[in-house]
């Protein structure tokens, strides 16, 4: 049986040290760099202050000249191309949007060349026209499923390493990498996602890839580790060079034994929680009802923003610079969201002044009648990430109001007092996906994801670790191919 299960180990370890090494060591550069993409604060980083003195069509008008019934999902004024526009939508980005300009009411079509590069120089802040343009479908940097909805994409580059790809689609930035964000993307996710465009591309190609590689790796560590206490000897029976020992091996083969008594253990649960991270047992997550959320934001209707024209909205926050204007149905009532530079928020109801947030007291009182009043165990305001809502990055809204239900799934609610949206929520039903996939493999725990860089140091401690067994494993494995092929 021994014999046997070192065997197996040994060809399992042939066929994955690899993986394990890559995954191991780019673990290390997930921690600092992101793959590059274009979030919501970088579009309002990037965007121009809107122009009140230019905004003369209603949304109501706006939204008629569609022709459509009823009233988009969502509606925001913002600028486009240096004009305002309204940007309706009805799904997800590319499905039924529609852009109208609030100064003239024409409707953007598709955008042309030229539009495309006057909005990528806009986004760079170049002056001079990039040096090099091209049209694609996919590349290393949009090889990820949310990108095939944008394209074709005009592709910008610039000597200095800005890239822009700005969707034919939409219209939009939809991508930007620079040299810097390239070469940490080489240096983390790529290597650890296998984010290899010619397997990327082929989606169920790379899950299959992904699952069986982690699955059999899961399975070897586990292996590894019964067979290393197996072989542990605490009396140190066996001789080596006349020397007692507590292995009967030397060289690599001891390095890899400790190694992987020490960490193996921490590699297989790391396997698995990466298993995880592909959804390989589709189970029900842990998204609770939308009832609450959909409570908090109700359906929008634009003949409810008839007595307070955008324009005017504007003109109430004229000395701060105004660069997305939302129309929403916050906390039962319609109001204008303003998100400022840096990402700040400002409510401009319909009647009365701009203000910071929102009523928590009447949020509270939707989400008890949303839930039941009966429902709700607790309703409080938390300044601080807890262990169900958290941020490495620390970029989560806080604060935010916590609704704890006592249903039988501990549903639990993080709702933000300044636009009324819910940014987080757990049930028990996301147990695994919340401490087997994030807890194992990332070691978000509060105690010590909140204490950087004590994080940090656990983490590169481990990382290193599994580095130097795969190390080994890689030079033993070398061994191996040798041996069997002479």
């Amino acid at each position: 049986m021994k014999r046997t299960l070192i065997v197996v180990h040994r060809w399992l370890g042939v066929a994955l040290c690899l993986f394990f090494l890559l995954w191991f060591s780019s673990a290390i550069g997930m921690m600092y760099w992101d793959f590059p993409g274009v979030t919501a604060a970088d579009r309002i980083a990037r965007s121009p202050a809107l122009d009140s003195a230019r905004v003369r069509v209603s949304p109501e008008e706006a939204f008629a000249s569609l022709g459509r019934p009823g009233s988009p999902a969502q509606a925001h004024l913002v600028m486009y191309d240096g004009r305002p526009a309204y940007r309706f939508r009805a799904g997800p980005p590319g499905n039924n949007d529609a852009l109208i300009y609030a100064d003239t009411g024409e409707r953007q079509g598709r955008p042309s060349l030229d539009q495309t590069g006057r909005i990528a120089e806009a986004w760079t802040g170049q002056a001079a026209r990039a040096a090099t343009i091209e049209t694609i479908d996919l590349d290393q940097w949009t090889v990820q499923g949310a990108y095939r909805a944008l394209a074709p994409m005009s592709k910008y580059s610039w000597p200095n390493g800005e890239q822009v790809y700005v969707s034919l689609v939409t219209g939009d930035v939809a991508q930007y990498t620079t040299t810097a964000s390239r070469i940490g993307a080489y240096l983390g996710p790529i290597p650890h996602w296998l984010y290899f465009t010619p397997l990327r591309k082929n989606q169920q190609a790379w899950n299959r890839v992904v699952i069986w590689a982690s699955g059999i790796g899961t399975a070897a560590a586990i292996l590894g580790l019964v067979i290393g206490v197996w072989m542990y000897s605490p009396s140190r029976r066996f001789r080596i060079a006349g020397s007692p020992s507590s292995f009967p091996y030397q060289g690599q083969k001891l390095w890899h034994a400790v190694l992987g008594l020490i960490f193996g253990a921490g590699a297989a649960t790391w396997a698995f929680s990466g298993l995880l991270s592909m959804d390989p047992f589709p189970m029900r997550r842990g998204q609770a009802t939308n009832g609450v959320a959909q409570a908090l934001r109700g359906p929008l209707q634009l003949n409810a923003f008839a007595s307070l024209h955008p324009r005017d909205a504007l003109a109430q926050l004229a000395s701060l610079a105004v660069k997305d204007l939302e129309l929403a149905h916050a906390a039962g009532e319609p109001v204008y969201i303003a998100t400022l530079a840096g990402g700040e928020t400002r409510i401009v109801p319909l009647g009365g002044p701009p203000r910071l947030e929102l009523n928590r007291r009447r949020m509270s009182e939707i989400v008890k009648q949303a839930a039941g009043a009966s429902a709700v165990a607790e309703i409080a305001a938390i300044d601080q990430y807890d262990m169900y809502y958290l941020d490495r990055h620390r970029q989560r809204p806080l604060p935010v109001i916590l609704a704890r239900l006592n249903d039988a799934e501990h549903t639990r609610y993080y709702i933000d007092p300044k636009t009324a949206r819910v940014v987080g929520n757990y049930s028990s039903r996301s147990w695994m996906n919340r401490w087997l996939y994030h807890g194992l493999h990332s070691l978000d725990f509060p105690w010590l994801y909140n204490y950087r860089p004590l994080w940090d140091m656990v983490v590169i401690v481990f990382m290193l670790g599994g580095t130097g067994l795969c190390v080994t494993s890689l030079v033993l494995a070398w061994r191996v191919i040798g041996r069997t092929l002479t």
